[in-house]
């Protein structure tokens, strides 16, 4: 079953007779994986010691994650006033120990696509192989043209592009802990694993990071493919990417708000140079909305999904926008409360490693879990007692 999704992903970005790749937990290490492939890979062929990775700023912390464990270095490459990769900055970030050049379809942060031919051609010139970042919208930009909203190139249709990255678990329809990894050639996919043959318990050989996986999440994903099918998903890729356009189209026309550069598939990303926008993510969120905060600048944004399709749900969202855009614009100039006050003053910290203590902490909290034997003392008739009798739920 993983064989056969491989191939059907590889089949959906124009991968040829060599495409190959691995099913993983997800796209971080996905992404994971392909760095590491060209870490070993430079390494052999070129004998570079410090590997280094280029790419955009709004490129996946995966890339980053991936570094900091591979002992890889990152150049992080800046926008341009579309937010999509400075193609200039990027060529002029490139040296002897550059190992791959990433860029992203779409990126997380706006949604916007990446210049992925002018990558490609960095790539071929210098000859350093160029990752596409597909985990997002992976599901969505290969049936966008069968669907009626065709995008520039940016598969293994492109000459430069050795690996791409993609999510089944998002729009794929797949159960949370899937995703495909592929590469254009054997090569590649071969630096990507581990092996000794020096353990006194055998001969030991592992694809990816994980040793042991769940079969069950690999049969549901490729159950999820099949029963979708080429039609069915370019149906679904139709209602989601026309909701966004929609969407968009009515969010651009309210006074007060801007939308960062093009949404190639579905994410929308809203800014305002007259309120904090954090002002308008807090109203939303507490109407039920499910609203990310973005940094460096300042923004919002939302993922449009097949539930934002349902009849009505995408005139409610713009509904709710106008309504609480009408209450913050009486007063755009009123400061942040409460907890988004604090986030929104987080981005402005100079000193970084003070959000990163935070973030471990955070991290921290999560898995605290107090003394039950001093808190409560459970009785044979269902009730809790902890100073005055509560019943258990």
């Amino acid at each position: 079953m993983e064989a056969e999704v491989i191939k059907m992903v590889a089949r959906l970005f124009s991968g040829g007779p060599e495409t190959c790749g691995s099913m993983t937990s997800g796209g971080t290490e996905s992404i994971m994986m392909a760095c590491k492939a060209y870490r070993d890979y430079a390494r052999e062929e070129r004998g570079v010691s410090l590997p280094e990775i280029v790419l955009p700023v709004t490129a996946h912390p995966a890339f980053d994650k991936a570094a900091n464990y591979f002992g890889m270095k990152i150049r992080h490459i800046p926008l341009t006033k579309v937010y999509t990769v400075d193609l200039a900055a990027m060529k002029a970030a490139i040296t002897g120990n550059t190992v791959m050049l990433v860029g992203s379809v779409p990126n997380f942060p706006y949604g916007t696509m990446d210049d992925i031919e002018g990558i490609c051609q960095l790539g071929l010139k210098y000859n350093i192989p160029v990752h596409v970042d597909c985990c997002l919208g992976g599901f969505l930009i290969p049936f966008m043209r069968d669907a009626g909203y065709p995008l520039p190139p940016f598969d293994f249709s492109l000459p430069g592009v050795t690996s791409v990255s993609v999510d089944t678990h998002k729009y794929g329809f797949a159960p949370k802990g899937s995703s495909v990894v592929l590469y254009k050639e054997l090569k590649y996919k071969h630096c990507q694993y581990f092996v000794t043959s020096d353990w006194p318990g055998g001969n030991y050989g592992s694809p990816s990071v994980s040793g042991s996986r769940s079969g069950g999440i690999i049969a549901t994903c490729w159950a999820a493919m099949m029963y979708f099918g080429y039609e069915g998903y370019v149906n679904t890729t139709r209602s989601i990417v026309q909701t966004t356009r929609y969407m968009e189209s009515e969010l651009r026309s309210l006074e007060g708000l801007f939308i960062f550069g093009t949404p190639a598939t579905s994410v929308l990303a809203l800014g305002s140079d007259v309120f904090h926008i954090y002002r308008l993510s807090s109203a939303l969120n507490k109407r039920g909305w499910n609203i990310n905060c973005l940094q460096f600048p300042v923004g919002i944004h939302l993922c449009v999904t097949h539930l934002h399709t349902n009849p009505g749900v995408a005139d409610q969202f713009i509904s709710d926008v106008k309504e609480e855009l009408a209450v913050i614009m009486k007063d755009p100039g009123l400061q942040l409360e409460g907890v988004m006050a604090m986030y929104g003053k987080s981005h402005s910290i100079p000193d970084r490693s003070i959000i990163g203590d935070f973030t471990r902490y955070y991290i921290d909290a999560t898995y605290y879990t107090p003394d039950c034997d001093k808190l409560v003392e459970i009785k044979q008739n269902g009730v809790v007692q902890n100073g005055t009798d509560a019943h258990v739920k």
